[in-house]
């Protein structure tokens, strides 16, 4: 579920997916989906009809699969390269039966090792930094902006292969010792664990920190810096207290064959399908499609933004009636509901949504479907009834208005040290959002029990047979080929946790952040939450959020205190988030038989490196962007960073008691919470009674969850991403399946990596310059969008 007061765009690790399915994938075609076919590791134009490997270290076994078919790619056997690992003559019947016993694992992950095969190499340290200083400096650069784009981990898994094989031909292959420990520069060709590590390390912390967003809001609008020093304890303490978490309960969520992670197998898949060695006399490959692309999108990108930024947004209401304040409400994309708006940006598709690539078409339409529901249909006609006096604000927008209609003044109603002031907030006036605000967190309560209810109805049975079986203790292959490797021992991880908590515990109270006896509650929610909710994801790929929870559990702890409410949220809900997200990676390097001390070691350091370069990154642009994070201060607007800072008053500074109290008339929102927990029985009871109809491809909890991203989100860029989904997963797909098979999540990564590197270019050589007025250079033609309510004009 997407949170209602934060886009998010970089918490996700290399192992997760975007989507959740509706019912958990049963068979190769399922796992596929996402992934790239596999095709030949030739990728520098070798001849085609050489067919010699060129990333493991000893020859793979072939395979009869058919290499066009996308679901042929989990069926291939690899990561055989020692012969002597099983006899040659072993029969098919002994091997299936030393498998997992679920066949969504047995389709995908491979059941053999080899234990000689090196992991933690010198490359793996190399490319893992490398790749992390560019993921964490680009999607932190971008965070600001208005168009959030995210670099994950497909591009690190798409660039890391030929650079990992070209440093395996050029680096010499001397050892040296250190210590007693001997190591080389080059252990021999790239390996497929190698390949997985650097994925890991650089995506580990690759995204925008949920607690920068504190940084920021202290820092631009409540005026109080925590300073560089304190914020990174504060970074760190909250990023790495989830491996504490991760570590303590991988006995039940990792190593019992019942907790699948499916996410994690199309990952798997991924890699196998790199690795492995197929010909099909094609010349362009993969990584030359990467390439093109990302020539196209270097250079494309300086038309709409800096040329001709009006290509971002062709909001075609606006340029029909621009004088008409109906008409500038439904076609902006900032301040309106973005019908007919449309765009010539590839950064406007894909930031804040992500690739429409890695969205199976019926995902795409559910998520579009509760979209022209909430935005199109019920935002029109409360506003446009004057609703909750909604009338005289603008119909979408995160920021907050008195009864009148005018811009709230939060330091009006704020104390010395930030804190409410009572008498002050009864004569200044209760706080007014928009309906549409206003809705969001409404669907956002209805989201949570929807979401409950739904994975009970389709997913309880196998919760209860899962858990059971886990208890069980019954080892499948992976867990017994995983026990070669020497583990991680408990202490490390409670060790770990002591340092962090104690350190969560000064920097709250050095920085005055809040008392240290709800830092405690706060570590109470993770450790209650963490194992449930992990039996949820790991078995349904869902993951219920608990943000609401924190919000509300705080909001009545500390009315009154915005810092205090979002640092509870930080290290009661996120902690519980970054703790999932790792032990995701665990599974995932479970499945790939990476030695867990290994894994340990670069999650750590990848978190590590990353939160640095993140913060010096947001200090750096908050320092030196004049009018940062305001209108004037465009293309650094800081959307996600605004929508944080009104949450931040209307759960801390006001209060849930207050907001949505008897007298409030934001009141009929807690219905929601039922209302939520109704909507999915009836749509399971139609799946249930008509099989076969399009009742199966409705999921309500992805259908509803589009709505806690917006605000901030644009409203335009969810049309033109549904545009894209509609163009690259179904008519590509469909009709060009060979095509999209090989080449659409390369095209995908080198869009969204020319557009970052141009991004970042543009503004080092444009930073004082700015482009000739013309029509072309203003980025919004619905210039009464913004200015007030239809009441008002």
């Amino acid at each position: 579920m997407v949170q209602a007061d934060r886009l998010d765009n970089g918490e996700r690790t290399v192992s997760e997916t975007p989507f959740l399915p509706d019912s958990q994938p049963s068979g190769p075609a399922d796992i596929s989906v996402p992934a790239p076919p596999a095709e030949d590791n030739h990728i520098f134009a070798f001849p085609d009809d050489e067919k010699t490997p060129v990333a493991e270290p000893e020859p793979e076994s072939s395979t009869n699969s058919d290499a066009e078919k996308i679901k042929g790619n989990s069926d291939a056997e690899t990561n055989a390269e020692s012969s002597n690992n099983k006899k040659a003559d072993e029969s098919a019947a002994d091997e299936v039966e030393d498998d997992s016993p679920y066949e969504i694992v047995r389709c995908a992950v491979s059941n053999k090792d080899n234990p000689e095969m090196y992991s933690l190499t010198f490359r793996v340290w190399v490319l893992g930094t490398i790749f992390t200083g560019l993921l964490s400096f680009v999607n932190q650069f971008f965070f600001y902006r208005q168009n959030q784009l995210s670099l994950g981990g497909s591009v690190v898994q798409l660039l890391a292969f030929p650079t990992g094989y070209v440093m395996s031909r050029v680096l010499p292959k001397r050892t040296f010792s250190t210590f007693g420990w001997k190591w080389s520069l080059n252990p021999g060709p790239f390996s497929i664990k190698e390949h997985v590590l650097i994925s890991i390390f650089a995506t580990a912390s690759s995204g925008s920190p949920y607690a920068i967003d504190v940084v920021t809001i202290k820092k631009i609008w409540y005026k109080s810096d925590l300073g560089f020093a304190a914020s990174l304890l504060f970074i760190l303490t909250s990023q790495t207290m989830g491996y504490s978490f991760a570590g303590m309960t991988r006995r039940l969520l990792v190593y019992p064959a019942a907790m699948i992670w499916p996410a994690t197998l199309i990952s798997v898949t991924l890699f196998r399908t790199f690795h492995e060695v197929h010909s099909f006399g094609q010349r362009m490959t993969r990584t030359k499609m990467f390439w093109l692309c990302f020539g196209i999108s270097f250079v494309w990108y300086f038309v709409p933004n800096f040329i001709a930024p009006a290509l971002t947004y062709i909001a075609v209401l606006c340029y029909v009636a621009p004088n008409n304040v109906i008409a500038n409400q439904l076609g902006d994309s900032y301040n309106g509901l973005g019908m007919l708006n449309f765009t010539l940006d590839w950064s406007t598709i894909s930031s804040n949504m992500g690739s429409p690539i890695a969205y199976p078409w019926a995902m795409a339409c559910n998520l579009f479907a509760g979209f022209v529901v909430v935005m199109w249909i019920i935002t029109p006609i409360g506003y446009y009834s004057n609703a909750w006096g909604s009338g005289t604000m603008p119909i979408y927008t995160p920021h907050l208005y008195t009864v009148n209609g005018s811009a709230y003044a939060i330091r009006e109603i704020m104390t010395p040290d930030q804190h409410l002031d009572e008498p002050k907030y009864r004569a200044y006036g209760p706080v007014r959002m928009t309906f549409q605000f206003a809705m969001t967190y409404g669907i956002g309560f209805a989201a949570v029990t929807a979401l409950l209810v739904y994975i009970v109805l389709h997913h309880g049975s196998e919760i209860v047979r899962r858990v059971r079986q886990s208890r069980q203790g019954d080892e499948d292959v992976h867990m017994r080929l995983m026990q070669q490797y020497a583990e991680v021992p408990h202490w490390w991880y409670a060790a770990l946790f002591g340092v962090t908590f104690s350190l969560s515990i000064v920097v709250c109270e050095v920085y005055h952040m809040m008392p240290w006896y709800w830092v405690v509650v706060a570590t109470a929610v993770p450790l209650v939450f963490t194992v449930p909710i992990g039996i949820i994801q790991a078995i349904s790929n869902q993951q219920p959020g608990l943000n609401v929870i924190t919000e509300f559990i705080i909001g009545y702890g500390m009315p009154g205190n915005p810092i205090a409410n979002v640092t509870f949220k930080v290290y009661g809900y996120i902690t519980m988030t970054q703790a999932l997200n790792l032990v995701s990676d665990l599974k995932l390097g479970h499945y790939m038989k990476i030695p867990p001390r290994h894994m340990f070691v670069v999650q750590l350091a990848g978190t590590i490196l990353a939160s640095f370069i993140e913060l010096a990154v947001a200090y750096w642009l908050m320092n030196s962007v004049a009018n940062i994070c305001t209108p004037e201060g465009y293309p650094f607007t800081c959307i996600s960073a605004n929508t944080f800072y009104s949450a931040s008053v209307l759960w801390g500074l006001i209060g849930p008691a207050k907001l949505f109290g008897p007298s409030s008339p934001y009141h009929p929102m807690l219905y929601m919470f039922f209302l939520g927990a109704l909507l999915p029985v009836p749509v399971w009871y139609l799946q249930k009674r008509y099989p076969s109809s399009f009742w199966r491809h409705v999921n309500i909890p992805v259908a509803i969850s589009i709505s806690g991203a917006m605000p901030p989100m644009p409203a335009a860029s969810v049309v033109n991403w549904f545009i894209g989904c509609f163009v690259f997963n179904y008519v590509l797909q469909k009709y060009r399946n060979t095509w999209w098979q090989r080449y659409a999540f390369s095209l995908s990564a080198g869009l969204d990596s020319g557009l970052a590197i141009s991004g970042i270019i543009q503004f080092g050589l444009f930073i004082n310059t700015k482009m000739p007025q013309w029509w072309g250079s203003d980025a919004s033609h619905c210039k009464l969008a913004a200015t007030g309510g239809f009441l008002n004009q």
